[in-house]
């Protein structure tokens, strides 16, 4: 590791360590997820979908980005 760069644990990313400890329940209607529940806590999440980690994102023009 590079000095100043912090350990976010094994294997964790910066970023993954970071959204690991916030837990909340997100509910599901109507196959239906509302933006406001997934971005109460901040302006990105990250989706784990098989082997890869994706980040979903709330732009300030508030439209949504989603990269791998």
């Amino acid at each position: 590791m590079t000095s100043g760069s912090r350990d976010d644990g094994p294997g964790l990313s910066a970023s993954e360590s970071r959204h690991t400890s916030d837990k909340r329940p997100v509910f599901i209607l109507d196959n239906r997820i509302d933006s406001k529940e997934l971005f109460s806590a901040g302006r990105e999440v990250t989706i784990a979908h098989g082997e890869d980690i994706y980040r979903l994102r709330l732009t300030s023009q508030n439209k949504l980005i989603l990269t791998k």
